[in-house]
């Protein structure tokens, strides 16, 4: 599966569980959160100030 910004984090765990470990390591720690579940990829990169192409890059690996 091919993610992009407007993945839901909930959607990328369910397909993905294994990605957890990407977002872990760069500094997402609430992906557990049932509020981030909802959130896209963009919106949760925003929150965290990180670059969320930088993130795609490193999910689609």
């Amino acid at each position: 599966m091919e993610f992009n910004k407007d993945t839901k984090i909930g959607e990328l765990l369910e397909k993905a569980p294994e990605k957890a470990e990407v977002l872990v390591e760069s500094g997402m720690h609430c992906i557990g959160c049932p509020a981030s579940q909802m959130e896209t990829l963009e919106e949760a990169c925003q929150v965290h100030g990180m670059d969320v192409e930088e993130i795609l890059e490193k999910l689609n690996k």
